[in-house]
């Protein structure tokens, strides 16, 4: 199921968005990740990183009324891999 950041993005803005896995990876880290927009397009991906437990994606452009997701893919430490669809709406401003 998807999550949605609750902050519209401007087209304008570069900004940063995080995902916390905590709740999921009890007794395991993040060993690596990898974001890609799943639904729409001109959304720009910047650059991404992540800690032990937390990912996080720099975003730029997208058009204004559409509403993308972003699929995020985790690997572990312990060997498993997880998925998440976050949505972002970008909205003018």
């Amino acid at each position: 199921m998807a999550e949605v950041w609750e902050a519209p993005k401007d087209p304008d803005d570069v900004k940063d968005y995080e995902l916390d896995w905590t709740a999921r990876l009890p007794g395991d880290t993040i060993s690596g990740s990898t974001w890609s927009i799943a639904v729409g397009t001109g959304l720009v991906i910047d650059s991404s990183s992540h800690t032990n437990t937390v990912t996080k994606v720099w975003l730029s452009a997208g058009t204004a009324g559409v509403n993308y997701e972003l699929l995020n893919r985790v690997e572990t430490t312990g060997g498993r891999i997880y998925d998440q669809t976050m949505k972002l709406k970008v909205r003018a401003r």
